[in-house]
């Protein structure tokens, strides 16, 4: 898990509080950077820490990491860029359950969203201020203002 500044911790809390409250009373449930997700392939076991996660399936939901999440968000720095882009969607996509896989940039305010389209990924840029971070399948969008709101980007 790398290192966090305090722009990645305010990015993250806008994030998480606004899925948290848009939840509340729902099945899915919303974890924030300490809860591993679990890929498994073949004979391989892989763990990461998104920095945001969605699990909509409690089946899936263990003590310290999730076998099924639906939405992962990392935040990404200019070090966890390279990372986050290649490495980490790579892996998040071998995730059965997963529909979208949210890039926010903590440097600049631009936000990337891979969404699952039965079986292929299409890729959406916002990088503009009037965009929204839209996630039809949980019925909750969020604008890039409000993720931005106290990063100072």
């Amino acid at each position: 898990m790398a290192e966090s500044d305090i722009t990645h911790n305010r990015i993250v809390g806008e994030i998480f509080t606004a899925l948290h409250t848009h939840l509340i009373g729902k099945r899915c449930e919303v974890f924030a950077h300490a809860m591993k997700t679990h890929i498994h392939k073949k004979a391989d076991d892989w763990f990461y820490y998104p920095d945001v996660m969605v699990n909509c399936d409690p089946a899936g939901q263990q003590q310290y990491y999730c076998d099924t999440p639906s939405v992962i968000v990392e935040v990404m720095s200019p070090s966890t860029e390279r990372i986050d882009r290649l490495e980490k969607r790579m892996a998040y996509e071998l995730i059965p359950t997963l529909h979208t896989y949210v890039l926010v940039s903590q440097d600049r305010r631009e936000v990337t969203i891979h969404r699952r389209i039965g079986e292929d990924w299409t890729t959406e840029r916002l990088p503009e201020s009037g965009d929204a971070l839209d996630i039809p399948e949980l019925e909750f969008t969020l604008p890039l203002e409000a993720i931005y709101t106290r990063a100072g980007v």
